[in-house]
């Protein structure tokens, strides 16, 4: 595994060296050119201070009978644990302008995305390329996916039933109400901007995410192959246990809001509509710094990442229990880091983007015709879990059909000393540790899901012999080709690569001695 690990590596920084002859180059300089160009924002307004920065939040809690997303069939929700939110930042450092938007939702489709991004810069001034709006992943909210309103109007009848009657979809009304309240947070947190002091620090968590992925006896490579599976090799894959923390606070010393980026799946469903353990990451924050702290949520490279630990020797929580375990242990670490970093101004700002059609990985024409056959008939006939996949290749045919190709955004956000590299995908968590390391920033936070969804990317050794797992399955979910990983990791490093690094406060240095120790304490002791 180390060897393949290696390999990517170097193919990685080849890769960043060839860029230009990949032609990466000629649209990496296109975005420095737009990069520079005049903001659309008025400078009279952000010129009374060198930073500022603003939060706010807007309620996405779907309603009760609406379907819950995160399978490959329908689920309706009957309960409400938690509501499920849109969480909003914007930085301003009187040149720059930047909003990172998390979203409590399974995904976005790009085009909400777009939608989203065009009216805020219309109402803001902030440029479209230079807002981040990501998915927490959280597996017990809203419909935004899987299949699209619409997605397959043009269709046969079948694969229109497969795809509107038989799959997990988005509601149109939900969609409209997601993309209002991410206009009309980032809007009211642009009416908010005002100066402030901002942190950034990391943490260790490491004791609540796991590799859902294992190397078993008979060469194959295993998604949750069960609970001390006697098979279990080793985990074939790692984890990722940084808190990345980003703190702000206002002139009187409240913390206003926070972005938190951790690397682990959102499904510890806790039971009903629910923003999962991310409920608890807020509420656990929210305990230390107050009510009104806005916590902006980053997921990290989490595609094979949950927090199942496969080989634990006593019962795995469940629920609410999970939920709270992993939240409260996360927002646990990001207090600690919260409450120690120093203080001051995190700049410059900045963001670079780049664009380009993936090509999608396409099922033999005898996988289709033996596909086609089981759809036609009962699940129960042919299996439930074998009639499902079949239904995704179908629908995949005929979506490829239609679009061979799918569009993928790449883009960086820099908020001073931190990074933020996002890509649309499920991505590995091997892929964001490679990024890290070569990245210029001190801080890299991996976003994934974000900006749009593109399924699964795993790394090409899950493709290869030993390799397999619910991740590699072909879906119309998941489909990009086996190169897609690398190709978005050196991507993501180059845009960082094009962006200047700031300069990461530091503590106050502390006053000379005065020569003179505490009266109350440098005495003998006194025996009498």
């Amino acid at each position: 595994m180390k060897k393949n690990v290696d390999s990517r590596r170097d193919f990685i920084k080849k890769s960043l060296v060839v860029a230009s002859a990949a032609g990466l180059g000629q649209v990496s300089e296109a975005n420095r050119s737009r990069a520079a160009e005049p903001l659309p924002f008025d400078r009279q307004q952000v010129a009374e201070s060198p930073t500022k920065a603003a939060f706010a939040e807007k309620d996405i809690t779907p309603a009760l009978g609406m379907e819950q997303p995160g399978g490959y069939g329908k689920v309706l929700h009957k309960s409400i644990h938690d509501p499920c939110k849109v969480r909003a930042s914007v930085f301003n450092d009187g040149t720059s302008i930047v909003s990172v938007v998390s979203v409590d939702a399974l995904m976005l489709s790009a085009s909400l995305v777009a939608a989203a991004r065009k009216r805020i810069q219309s109402q803001t001034g902030i440029p479209a390329d230079a807002i981040l709006i990501c998915a927490t992943h959280s597996h017990s909210s809203g419909p935004t996916g899987m299949v699209q309103p619409g997605e397959f109007d043009w269709a046969d009848s079948l694969v229109k039933e497969l795809a509107y009657d038989k799959s997990s979809c988005a509601n149109a009304a939900y969609l409209e109400t997601v993309e209002n309240q991410i206009v009309a947070a980032v809007s009211e947190a642009h009416g908010k901007l005002a100066e402030v002091e901002i942190g950034v620090g990391r943490g260790l968590e490491d004791q609540v995410a796991f590799n859902r992925r294992f190397f078993m006896k008979n060469g194959l490579t295993y998604t949750h192959p069960g609970q001390l599976n006697p098979d279990i090799v080793k985990a074939a894959g790692p984890i990722d246990p940084e808190v990345g923390v980003v703190g702000v606070w206002d002139k009187n010393d409240k913390c206003i809001g926070c972005m938190v980026n951790y690397t682990c799946h959102t499904t510890t469903n806790p039971g009903g509509v629910s923003a999962n353990w991310v409920y608890y990451l807020e509420q656990t924050i929210r305990g230390a710094f107050g009510p009104e702290c806005v916590v902006v949520f980053i997921q990290g490279a989490a595609g094979d990442v949950t927090q199942v630990d496969n080989r634990n020797a006593f019962t795995n929580r469940q629920g609410e229990r999970w939920a709270r375990f992993v939240g409260a242990r996360v927002g646990a670490e990001a207090v600690k880091v919260l409450l120690d970093m120093p203080r001051g101004t995190l700049s410059p700002l900045g963001y670079k983007v780049h664009r380009e059609n993936m090509k999608r990985r396409l099922p033999s024409s005898q996988k289709v015709k033996e596909s086609l056959a089981m759809v036609k008939k009962n699940p129960e006939e042919v299996g439930v879990t074998k009639w499902t996949f079949a239904k995704e290749i179908v629908m995949l045919d005929a979506k490829a059909k239609k679009a061979p190709t799918v569009p993928v955004e790449i883009q960086v956000i820099q908020i001073g000393p931190v990074a933020i590299v996002a890509n649309p995908s499920e991505y590995f968590c091997q892929f964001g540790l490679d990024i890290k390391m070569n990245s210029p920033f001190e801080y890299t936070f991996i976003s994934m899901l974000a900006n749009g969804c593109v399924g699964y990317v795993p790394t090409r050794e899950a493709f290869a012999s030993g390799g397999g797992g619910y991740e590699t399955r072909l879906t119309l979910y998941s489909n990009l080709e086996i190169a897609a990983g690398d190709r978005m990791a050196f991507i993501g490093i180059d845009l960082a690569r094009q962006l200047k690094p700031g300069d990461a406060p530091i503590g106050q240095k502390a006053p000379d001695f005065s020569s003179k120790p505490w009266e109350y304490g440098s005495v003998a002791p006194e025996l009498a």
